[in-house]
């Protein structure tokens, strides 16, 4: 008769307490209550620890697959009865059943299955990078091997090291044809590159059709290389040696995800970098440049000491000599000129901590609002636009919740090369057979798999979604309850939308109108659906109508305050929503409150014990008019390379060149730090401690990895340095801990952030003052009250009504995986030998009418300039329509860019450039590569 437990249940309406019968098993004769979804290993290792059970096919970020058999046990369905012996990991626990995890038949088996699998496998252990580290290994120890007694087999034994790859490498010899290689690039990656060819004894792990990782379709991703058990797939940095002195768990600096990296040192340097299995944002994955683009922040190209311009050179000075000189300028010109005259801008790549110290010195020591980030290119107009409609400008839902939507809609991004992990999640969904969307001018990655392709003309994202939303009203599709209860202006919406000229906006947008019904009505029937959208929405000369339109679209049918829905913008940078919440930007100081607000502007003065101005400041287009002016002399920039990357290149080095003082912090020597007064050493935030806050509002600690290189400080030290050297007093070490703390007392949704009290996974704000963090907003009311609905009809771009008769055709940038931003940093990895140059995108029937044949150079001219870049003859862009990235300076693609911005956020129009095209006269000039 079994035994059993029960629980106490809620009591019913009688009065009498009810009892639940839990589900049982028994392990090895004893009881333990089962869990839904519970299979034999899960139960195990939840009482008995990840080693009660040896495995060699199982991962924790793979599904259970059963193909090595060594976790198999014995099950009987009653005590004393018959047994089937069964693989543990894939198999369901039946209730009441009796597990036998160690029986002597089972041990014999395991032995047996290790022993065959050794026979064809080399015995060179203590030579192996994994030594120590290898499953293989260490469930051969665990199951008794002392010896094998079959011959030795004869398959992989011979088979040649593939070095082929500037990362990944591969020794088959020491496969063991356990899958996880090809399952974590399938279920993980989702890019399909490994498989099993050849059948019985042949069988052997192929990628694409049994060529290299050089010439396979592989992204570099390296969830093969952690997945593996021994070292048949690893890298050149060995990730898997346990050759190191520590292990430091940090946040990775390259785009809004916010990976969790584990970063092994050796010495005081860098080895290798592995992703954690409990990361709440990665979960063991992450992209090649978290994994291996790590190599820039020892490069010999590093700035090692500060650097002041006399007589139009670079001359080397102290820290104190270099203090100095900038805060006897800065005194001299605010005296001179008022404090107006000077300007800073800080950096999305920087911490929270920093980035709070930056706009606190030119606030409270400067004593102006002329403060911005590079927030202010990319993700403004979703900070106005949801702050309109929704009251706060921050991602709703968390990237979890993807487990539970129906469907995802894609606009204007491309996550799988600009946040690949996310992408490599969205691309899982669509692969899945759920509902997806995507609305971008380029058939992306994603697009390939989605359900809708609504392949636009760049700029007209506005047309799309009046369309959108006019199907969903005039089929009846909208949530009236979600309206009615949790909304307001819906009624003039909803005749501004039905007003529409469907004909019109259909050719406009280029997309044909059932395509648009379709997709919209997909959307509106889903029981939860997810919004992303990233800089081909908000860099637009509409974007924040766009953003807000977005937002109507999810509160229209619901979509907003639960799991599997909401409004999430893709941040470009790793710190785009943490540099915002710390107040860069001109019009909101820390915690986006008004500064030209009477009752925030006393409250910042007095927290700043400072005479503040109560007016907004310039954003940083205004910054360029202003030099230009002559009203702004001074500059302080954190690392940004506004020289490459910003909009209209000949009219921003202008700008900055008309300055007196232009101070750059900086890794190295940037095309815009080259036109600085002073460049500052920085480390980098493999050198730091602080705190990132992703895409998802989650606040996670960065910790340093290694001591600065030697010359460099962190931007954190600088910061105080500088405050400290001009009078207003700071502790004279940084350190996160306490800035945070201070942060905490002036930013409302930071109330109950505590440096030690983050733990691995972070909090999403806003955080309450028990410490909780939230992971969705807006459950039960809007940050404003009540959701606004506004409507706002399409707008040709300027750009365009201007241009398009001589300059017919359209170019819109990019980014490419290998590479970030400027490519300051990854072009100083192996990644400069995956890509190594920008190219053109252009349709074939566009290179036939211009005699461009794939890899010519092509002179592409707009009203700002030319530049000569190859061409590569693509499907991706539609006809008439060129796409590029700007992530290599001999190229300076933006000198072609316009600085038509944004109405209300100013975000330059990056998306929509006027051009025209002919084959270059010149020759291709090969790009320079600084690995």
């Amino acid at each position: 008769m079994s035994k059993q437990l029960f629980v106490e249940g809620k009591k019913e309406s009688g009065g009498a307490s009810s009892q639940v019968t839990a589900k049982i098993a028994y392990l090895n004769d004893h009881p333990y209550e089962i869990q839904d979804g519970d299979t034999i290993l899960t139960l195990m290792r939840r009482h008995h620890g990840k080693d009660a059970i040896p495995t060699l096919c199982d991962a924790p970020n793979l599904a259970p697959f059963g193909s090595c058999r060594v976790c198999s046990v014995d099950v009987a369905l009653v005590k004393d009865g018959p047994v089937k012996t069964m693989a543990s990991c894939h198999t369901p626990v039946i209730p009441n059943s009796y597990i036998y995890t160690e029986s002597d038949r089972i041990q014999k088996l395991r032995k047996n299955i290790i022993e065959l699998v050794l026979t064809d496998h080399p015995l060179d252990c203590l030579t192996c990078e994994v030594n120590n580290n290898c499953e293989l290994q260490a469930v051969a120890a665990k199951v008794g091997i002392r010896d094998v007694r079959y011959p030795d087999g004869k398959n992989h034994l011979d088979r040649k090291k593939d070095l082929s790859h500037a990362y990944m490498t591969s020794d088959f010899s020491k496969c063991i044809n356990c899958f996880r290689c090809v399952r974590a690039c399938d279920e993980v990656q989702g890019q399909m590159v490994l498989s099993m060819g050849g059948r019985g004894f042949d069988s052997h792990i192929i990628k694409s059709l049994e060529t290299t990782f050089e010439q396979s379709d592989c992204v570099s991703c390296g969830a093969c290389a952690q997945a593996c058990p021994t070292s048949a797939i690893s890298d050149i940095f060995e990730s898997k040696s346990i050759q190191v002195d520590k292990k430091v768990r940090t946040v990775c600096t390259y785009c809004g995800v916010g990976c969790n990296l584990e970063v092994a040192v050796k010495g005081d340097k860098i080895k290798s970098i592995q992703a954690p299995y409990t990361a709440d944002t990665n979960q063991g994955h992450t992209c090649l440049k978290g994994r291996y683009a790590f190599g820039f922040y020892n490069h010999k190209e590093r700035l090692r000491t500060p650097l002041i311009k006399k007589n139009g050179e670079f001359v080397e000075a102290t820290w104190d000599e270099a203090y100095d000189f900038i805060a006897g300028k800065l005194t001299e010109i605010k005296e001179k000129y008022g404090s107006d005259s000077i300007a800073g801008i800080s950096s999305s790549r920087g911490t929270n901590e920093e980035n709070y110290l930056m706009q606190k010195f030119i606030r409270a020591v400067m004593g102006t609002n002329n403060i911005d980030c590079c927030a202010r290119v990319c993700h403004s107009p979703t900070a106005i636009g949801m702050q309109r409609t929704f009251g706060t400008g921050a991602a709703t839902n968390s990237i979890a919740d993807l487990k539970y939507t129906d469907c995802i809609l894609v606009i204007g991004a491309n996550p799988t090369d600009g946040h690949p992990v996310t992408g490599a999640k969205l691309k899982q969904v669509a692969m899945s057979g759920r509902t997806s969307i995507v609305i971008d001018p380029r058939r992306t990655e994603l697009a390939k798999y989605a359900t809708y392709h609504l392949q636009l003309r760049p700029g007209t994202n506005m047309a799309v979604l009046n369309m959108m939303l006019y199907y969903i009203i005039s089929e009846g599709m909208e949530d009236k309850d979600f309206i009615a209860q949790r909304t307001e202006g819906y009624e003039e919406f909803k005749q501004e939308i039905l007003s529409q000229n469907i004909d019109e906006l259909e050719a406009i947008c280029g997309v044909d109108r059932q395509l648009v019904r379709d997709a919209a009505i997909a959307y509106a029937s889903a029981p939860n659906a997810m919004e992303f959208h990233g800089l081909g929405v908000t860099e637009h000369s509409q974007g924040t109508f766009t953003i807000m339109m977005i937002t109507s679209l999810a509160m229209i049918t619901g979509n907003i305050g639960r799991r599997g829905v909401g409004v999430n913008p893709l941040r470009g940078q790793n710190n785009v929503q943490g540099s915002a919440d710390m107040g860069c930007q001109p019009y909101q100081g820390a915690g986006y409150m008004d500064v030209s607000d009477p009752v925030f502007h006393k409250k910042y003065e007095e927290f700043y014990d400072a005479k503040l101005p109560n007016y907004a400041g310039y954003k940083i287009p205004q910054m360029y008019d202003a030099a230009l002016a002559g009203k702004l002399k001074a500059m302080w920039v954190i690392g940004e390379d506004m020289a490459q990357t910003d909009p209209n290149t000949h009219h921003v080095v202008n700008a900055l060149s008309q300055l007196e003082l232009f101070v750059v912090q900086e890794l190295f020597m940037t095309e815009t730090a080259k036109l600085a007064t002073v460049v500052l050493p920085a480390s980098s935030f493999l050198e730091k401690s602080g705190t990132f806050t992703n895409g998802e509002r989650r606040i996670q600690r960065v910790n340093a990895v290694v001591e600065p290189i030697e010359g460099t400080k962190s931007d954190g030290q600088i910061m105080v340095d500088i405050m400290n050297r001009m009078g207003y007093k700071q502790p004279a070490v940084y350190d996160p801990e306490w800035v945070l703390e201070e942060v905490s007392r002036i930013v409302p949704f930071f109330e109950g952030v505590k440096w030690a009290e983050l733990g691995e996974n972070g909090k999403q704000w806003p955080v309450n003052k028990e410490g909780t963090g939230t992971e969705i907003l807006h459950t039960e009311s809007f940050k404003r009250g009540k959701g606004k609905f506004v409507h706002n009809d399409y707008k040709k771009s300027v750009e365009l009504v201007q241009n398009e008769k001589d300059y017919p055709y359209i170019i819109t940038t990019n980014r490419e995986l290998e590479h970030y931003n400027c490519g300051a940093m990854t072009r100083r990895t192996n990644n400069a030998l995956i890509v190594k140059e920008d190219v053109l995108l252009i349709n074939a029937e566009d290179a036939a009418k211009h005699f461009i044949n794939d890899g010519d150079m092509v002179c592409v001219e707009s009203p700002r300039g030319k530049v000569d870049i190859k061409a590569k003859i693509t499907d991706e862009v539609k006809p008439g329509i060129l796409s590029s990235t700007f992530h290599f300076p001999e190229i300076m693609l933006n000198n072609i860019t316009s600085s038509v911005s944004d109405s209300e956020a100013l975000c330059p129009e990056y998306k929509v450039v006027s051009c025209r095209i002919r084959k270059s006269k010149g020759e291709y000039k090969k790009q320079k590569t600084t690995v």
